[in-house]
Formats: C-alpha cells, sequence, structure tokens
C-alpha cells in the first residue's frame, strides 16, 4: 500500500465516526422533544385526561342513606314504608381472575343461583361478563337470603345496601296507593303522582384516598333534600271495611269486578275507594295490567237509574214542578217520535216522592221535558258527571257525554234515566255528595290538606234536602233498595241498573249500583257501591249493590260516631243497638 493511500484511509475514518455520532444525537434529541412535547400536551394544553384518571383512583363520593317518605291514612296508619334491603352484585375482573379461584369451587355458584331462584350457568354467565366492572345478581334480596349469600364468600360477589317498598294494607289499598320498581321508583297510583314528593336525595361528600384506601381529604360536601310524607285523607278502618264487603259480594255474585267510594260529604274527602278483583302489591309476579287498574276512576258505565234524581231537580229548580205536584204515567208508556220509554208497570199517578221510589221512566220523562233542554243539561254539569272530580289521580277519566246540537224528546228523556252517558264511579260519588252538601259543589281530594277549597252552590238548599227526603222512600217497603236500609239512621239512596251497551245495542250484562247519603237529617257521608256484570239470577242493583251500600254505611257511621236519626227509635233495639 503506498503512502498516498494509507493517508487517504486515515481522512476518511474520522469523518465517517462523525457521522454515526451525529446520526445518534439527533436520534436522541428527537425522543426528548417528543417526550418534552408530549409532557406539556398532557400537563399544559390537555390535562383534562390525565386528571380524570387520577381521580378516579382517588376521587370517592360517600352518600348518607335516604328511604322514600311515607305513605299514612288520616289517623297516621302506615300504608306504604320503606325497609332496608340488601342487592347481591358482581364484579366480573375479580371473578375472572384466575388468582382468585373465584369460579373454583362449583358448589357454593350452585348454592347460590338456589337461593336466589336463578339458572346457575346462566348466573355464572352473567358474573363474568368481561365487558361489564359492575352487575346486578339480584335486586332486594330478604335479610335471611343476604346473610346466605355473604357467608358463600365467593371472590367478587358482593351486597350493598338498598330500600325496599313494603305495603302493610296488601291488597286493600293497592289500586289506590300503588307501587314502585326496583329502583324506588313510583309508577303506580300515589306513589307515581307523587313520586317527586316521597323522593328525596342523599346527603353527598366527595374524599380524596390514598393508595391504602385512607380518607386524606374532602373536597365537598353536599347537602340533600328530605323525602316528604304524605298523608292521605283515607280513613284505613273504612277502607279495610268496604274491601271486605265488596269482595265477598264480588264473589258470591260472581261478578266480573266491583267498585265502592265514600266520601266525607261536607268536606269532600275520599274516606275509602277499593276495587275487586285487587292484587298484592308486595308481590307483583304474575300480575296482569288488568288487575292493576283503579276501576273506580277509569271504568265508564251508563248509571241508569241512580242520576233519575236529577230530572226531579231540574224540575224543581226550574220551577215547572213542586214537591207535592202529582204526574200521571198512566199507561205505564209514552211514545215520543218513533220509539216508546215505557215503565216496568203501569203505575198510575204519581208523585215525586213516587216517581223515585218506583223509578218510573215515563214520570223522570215528563219532568225532563217541563224544562228547557239547556237547563237540563246544565244540571248534568253542575253536578260534576261531566268533569274531573278533582283528585288529579292518574288515569282518571271524565266519561262520555255526546254533546249535540240537537236533542230529540227521546234523547232527552232516555238521558233522564241514565242512558246516553257514561260516568265513573267517583263522579257519581261527588254527585251524591253534592246532594248531602245542601247543593254545594267542592273538588273530592285524596291529600290532608289545610288549603281552603273553592265551593260553588249549584242548588238551592231547599231542593236538595227535599230531594233526600224523597230517597228515603227507596228504602221503605215498596221501593226498590229496602236492603240498603241502616238500623238506626235515615238513609237516602237510589238503585240503578244498566244494561251494557254491545255492538249494534244493549247486550245481556248488567251494571249495578247502588247511592246513597246518611244520615238524611244531617248528612255525613255518601257512598257508591258497583257490581259489574253479576252472573246469575240476582242482576238487579237493589239485590246485589244495595246489601253492600248497608254494610259500608252502616259499620263507617258508626266507626265515625255519627249519632242515630231514625225516627222509629226501637228499630235500634230490634238489631241489638247496633
Amino acid at each position: 500500500m503506498t503512502a498516498r493511500n494509507k493517508q487517504a484511509k486515515q481522512k476518511i475514518a474520522p469523518s465517517l465516526m462523525q457521522w454515526r455520532f451525529v446520526v445518534v444525537v439527533v436520534a436522541i434529541l428527537m425522543v426528548f422533544g417528543v417526550l418534552t412535547v408530549r409532557a406539556a400536551y398532557i400537563q399544559v394544553i390537555n390535562p383534562d385526561q390525565l386528571i380524570e384518571e387520577g381521580d378516579n383512583r382517588t376521587l370517592r363520593v360517600l352518600n348518607s342513606e335516604v328511604y322514600r317518605g311515607l305513605i299514612t291514612d288520616r289517623n297516621g296508619e302506615q300504608l306504604a314504608v320503606s325497609v332496608p334491603a340488601k342487592a347481591v352484585w358482581a364484579h366480573p375482573p375479580t371473578i375472572n381472575n384466575p388468582d382468585k379461584n373465584a369460579l373454583h369451587d362449583v358448589r357454593r355458584w350452585e348454592a347460590l343461583a338456589k337461593v336466589l331462584g336463578r339458572d346457575v350457568d346462566q348466573l355464572i354467565k352473567k358474573a363474568t361478563d368481561e365487558n361489564r366492572k359492575f352487575v346486578y345478581l339480584q335486586r332486594q334480596v330478604s335479610p335471611a337470603m343476604a346473610t346466605f349469600v355473604k357467608n358463600l364468600k365467593i371472590p367478587g360477589v358482593h351486597l350493598v345496601d338498598e330500600s325496599r317498598r313494603f305495603y302493610p294494607a296488601g291488597e286493600v289499598s293497592a289500586h289506590l296507593i300503588g307501587f314502585t320498581n326496583v329502583d324506588d321508583e313510583g309508577i303506580e297510583g300515589i306513589e307515581k303522582l307523587y313520586d317527586k314528593w316521597l323522593s328525596g336525595t342523599p346527603d353527598s361528600r366527595t374524599i380524596r384516598r390514598d393508595a391504602k384506601g385512607r380518607q386524606v381529604e374532602v373536597l365537598d360536601e353536599a347537602k340533600g333534600k328530605e323525602p316528604q310524607d304524605i298523608q292521605l285523607t283515607i280513613d284505613q278502618r273504612i277502607q279495610a271495611l268496604a274491601f271486605r264487603e265488596l269482595k265477598s259480594a264480588v264473589h258470591y255474585y260472581r261478578a266480573t269486578s266491583g267498585s265502592a267510594v265514600v266520601v266525607d260529604v261536607n268536606t269532600g274527602e275520599v274516606l275509602a275507594m277499593v276495587n275487586s278483583p285487587s292484587f298484592n302489591p308486595n308481590n307483583r309476579k304474575g300480575v296482569s295490567a288488568r288487575l292493576i287498574r283503579n276501576r273506580a276512576i277509569t271504568d265508564t258505565f251508563e248509571p241508569g237509574s241512580s242520576v233519575k234524581p236529577l230530572a226531579v231537580l231540574s224540575a224543581l229548580e226550574f220551577g215547572s214542578a213542586k214537591a207535592a205536584t202529582v204526574l200521571d204515567t198512566s199507561p205505564g208508556w209514552r211514545r215520543l217520535g218513533g220509539s216508546i220509554v215505557r215503565d216496568s208497570k203501569n203505575y198510575g199517578k204519581l208523585d215525586l216522592t213516587g216517581i223515585i221510589q218506583k223509578s218510573s221512566n215515563v214520570g223522570t220523562s215528563k219532568l225532563a221535558l217541563s224544562v228547557p233542554k239547556e237547563f237540563f243539561l246544565d244540571m248534568y254539569y253542575n253536578m260534576g258527571l261531566m268533569s274531573d272530580t278533582g283528585t288529579n289521580l292518574i288515569g282518571e277519566t271524565q266519561g262520555l257525554f255526546n254533546e249535540q246540537r240537537r236533542w230529540s224528546d227521546f234523547e232527552l228523556s232516555t238521558l233522564s234515566f241514565g242512558y246516553g252517558l257514561t260516568v265513573t264511579t267517583m263522579q257519581l260519588a261527588r254527585m251524591y255528595a253534592i246532594l248531602g252538601n245542601g247543593g254545594v259543589k267542592q273538588p273530592l281530594n285524596i291529600i290532608m290538606s289545610d288549603e281552603q277549597k273553592e265551593t260553588e252552590r249549584v242548588l238551592s238548599e231547599v231542593h236538595a234536602t227535599q230531594v233526600l227526603e224523597m230517597m228515603e222512600s227507596v228504602l221503605d217497603e215498596g221501593g226498590s233498595g229496602t236492603k240498603a236500609q241502616v238500623p238506626g239512621y235515615r238513609v237516602a239512596g237510589k238503585t240503578g241498573t244498566s244494561r251494557k251497551a254491545v255492538k249494534g245495542g244493549y247486550g245481556e250484562q248488567y251494571v249495578n249500583i247502588f247511592a246513597g247519603v246518611a244520615p238524611v237529617s244531617d248528612p255525613q257521608l255518601a257512598v257508591v257501591v258497583l257490581i259489574n256484570e253479576p252472573k246469575g239470577d240476582l242482576y238487579y242493583g237493589g239485590d246485589t249493590a244495595a246489601p253492600v251500600f248497608g254494610q259500608i254505611m252502616s259499620t263507617s257511621l258508626q266507626l265515625l260516631n255519627v249519632a242515630p236519626d231514625a225516627r222509629d227509635v226501637s228499630s235500634i233495639a230490634k238489631n241489638g243497638g247496633q
């Protein structure tokens, strides 16, 4: 090798080494530059994600326990309470962790599935869902079940506190009170209507914990909202009595259903509202929507003869008749246009009391046509049959009234004896409460309140009293409501038996009604009983609804210590002083 070549190699070697050094230095600088930029980005420009991840590991929100408010009757008896309960939940990451051996002992899972009433394979599949970190296995378990689950000591299966709604009255007040779902949210009845009122929000504290789970800092404290209790106007004693009598009657007469309402005529407070068949709100498994419906406010029917007093009131109010007026109903029928209005027999001459007692269609037809059409129709509006009752209960309907510009005489006549309109049991109770209150109309209410209610006089007190006295005859010998008599008390009432409408006319199914007020000398209660579609030979209101009315009215008056007012005091002694 020549001296020149050696010199050239000596010049090239240092140059190559210098180039590699530069590349390494530049690469290192670029890496540190990228790290610096990334650190600046996540810590200065966009630190939220890092903060959030840190908070997820250290921040905890602690909530105090809060239970749903109580629902009580007017005397403080509890109708809905919240009781402590447990929920069984699983943590899939722990269960799926092979180091924990959560799935090792299959017998424990079989025992867990058995106590929860679940299939073991489905239970394990749910508890090992890799896409979830929290899964409920069972909500609102009993204390005994919770203790059993705790003793199983399955890794990843835990218990958490919650509350469960309990209804001491069971099926007696189920339709009115309603119920909640597993998340303690009201979904029916009073529970739903006043859900926000009954629900509260817990006190909360936001704290920071260290790696060992120790509290190191309290960051925030928030005061929750206390749940409110609700007191109903219902008297659970009367409620239970009404339900017992109604349930027995529905079963005895093999009826499809039944409803009963008791109202304090002076205050408009609903003391009882029951339906049969009912359901157990504490165990709703297999309960159909048909049983949950509050029929007293949702189901409508043609009231039949129970509204005949309105025809008498219309004539008295307008002046086309007086209390002593006598009408000739012979020969027991009359032709109106191409249709005929008829009675069950020829009653001949009847005064207004006789028209109500004998439930004469011809008589009420003549009274209805003796006043201007508008005046007669207004009577139905004024008596609350075409509007809501004021309770504001969920599902309440206003009935059906085919208002039309032109009314034939026959249509007005049929309206006078309760056909051509539909009402609810609650609306009919309001009508009789107005009668009992001397013609003063006020909204019905279901919640105890000191607020002054708006009232309106829609009838003369004199005429309201006169009609009540006329309606007493319905329970006398010869009337259709003798089975509704209440020993020791004067009772004014009216039977109603209406056929149910079917396509093309009326079928052979009946609605039986008895509505009344007592005591007549100083009205306190209005009671309406409805028996829907009774089977067998007894299908008149006087045979089915009237006896139930009598039992409910009798015991209710005694429970409220209402003094007897019977003209014949000996009737009390004959019945054992009851």
